[in-house]
């Protein structure tokens, strides 16, 4: 009897990891196609795989299983930079295209914030995320313009500007 129940559990165990792995396999959501191209300042911003690759964006690494990452390096961005720059697709192949694109420098933390200042000076609108005037984003934003941008201002990691779909 007790070498009966150990082979129905061993098949339970056998039919679950089965079901588990099959299931693993499966995407919960349908694929996300990309959003419409959009560019700012010569850089994109958002759309599908291709426009990554006419951008610049040809150096693409699966990241995991259900994202890829594209980059270039030496990005300059309203005169400032050069900065590494990376885009961010859905789906492990890039098929759901990306919705915003990430800007750092890989020695200086203080770089990015030169763009705030360009940004400023042009006329955007600038708040922060957090407590009071000490937040961990500036957010910058101007009438009429199809993206804002948000600067981390924090020291955790490296300091990044995204710039974003409005």
């Amino acid at each position: 009897m007790l070498a009966v129940v150990r082979a129905e559990r061993r098949s339970r165990g056998a039919l679950a990891a089965a079901l588990a792995a099959a299931l693993a396999g499966c995407s919960a959501e349908p694929p996300v196609p990309p959003p419409p191209p959009l560019a700012y300042a010569g850089l994109p911003v958002s759309g599908s795989l291709a426009d990554a690759k006419r951008g610049g964006f040809d150096n693409c690494i699966e990241m995991d299983g259900g994202h890829l990452r594209c980059r270039r390096s030496g990005v300059m961005l309203l005169g400032e930079g050069p900065y590494e720059a990376a885009l961010d697709l859905s789906g492990g192949d890039g098929s759901g295209g990306f919705r915003q694109i990430t800007l750092w420098h890989d020695r200086d933390q203080s770089a990015v914030l030169k763009v705030s200042e360009a940004l400023k000076k042009q006329g955007w609108s600038f708040s922060y995320t957090g407590e009071g005037a000490r937040g961990d984003q500036m957010i910058l934003v101007r009438k009429g313009e199809p993206v804002h941008f948000s600067i981390d201002l924090s020291y955790w990691g490296k300091r990044r500007v995204r710039i974003l779909p409005e």
